[in-house]
């Protein structure tokens, strides 16, 4: 078992000059970063079957990278869960004096690296394999989430930097592999029921 430092250590006067600022911010702006920060994964979950939908008229190995997307992103959360539970960094919250904008998490729920920014982040990458366009509005949402991690109260700066790395990197190097195996996979799935979903009307 790996045993982190304590986060305060690292960026732990950044973390509270943020928190710090969201306190003082307009309510409006809290109430808006605190809804994005709890629901805006759901943004890129649309921005993910619109990259499929869209796929499905460029054809079957287009419509097979949109359809890995989501499991790539599966996998980053994965690779994430499992760094939380070797670091076991203790939530700024629990460490440091602070009042945040977000109910502090239980002891046990682990903060580095983010869960949020590492999904956000794989989702942007992935979705670059897709469109340049969809890859480049998830990119600015990513980092606008990972700074609402932040503002609210959830983690430290370096744990949501620690996220979009891990998110980014997984999803780079799953997308590059597939991409030498789309057309392959396409042509067997076309030939099953799945033909559906790889090529539009």
């Amino acid at each position: 078992m790996i045993i982190a430092l304590d986060g305060s250590s690292v960026d732990g006067s950044a973390y509270t000059d943020v928190v710090n600022l969201a306190r003082r911010s307009p309510v409006w702006l809290d109430h808006t970063v605190s809804d994005y920060s709890t629901y805006g994964l759901a943004l890129f979950a649309v921005l993910m079957a619109v990259g499929w939908w869209h796929a499905r008229h460029r054809g079957a190995t287009a419509s097979v990278t949109a359809l890995a997307v989501p499991l790539v992103v599966v996998v980053a959360f994965g690779v994430d869960a499992a760094l939380k539970v070797l670091v076991r960094e203790n939530r700024p919250c629990q460490s440091l004096r602070v009042t945040t904008l977000e109910a502090c998490p239980a002891p046990g729920d682990w903060s580095f690296p983010s869960n949020h920014a590492a999904v956000a982040a794989a989702a942007a990458v992935a979705l670059l394999f897709v469109s340049r366009r969809l890859g480049a509005l998830a990119a600015v949402a990513a980092c606008a989430m990972a700074v609402s991690r932040v503002w609210v109260g959830a983690h430290y700066p370096h744990d949501v930097l620690a996220g979009v790395v891990v998110g980014a990197l997984v999803a780079l190097l799953a997308m590059s592999a597939l991409r030498r195996h789309a057309e392959a996979a396409a042509l067997r799935l076309a030939a099953t029921r799945l033909r559906a979903l790889l090529v539009g009307s």
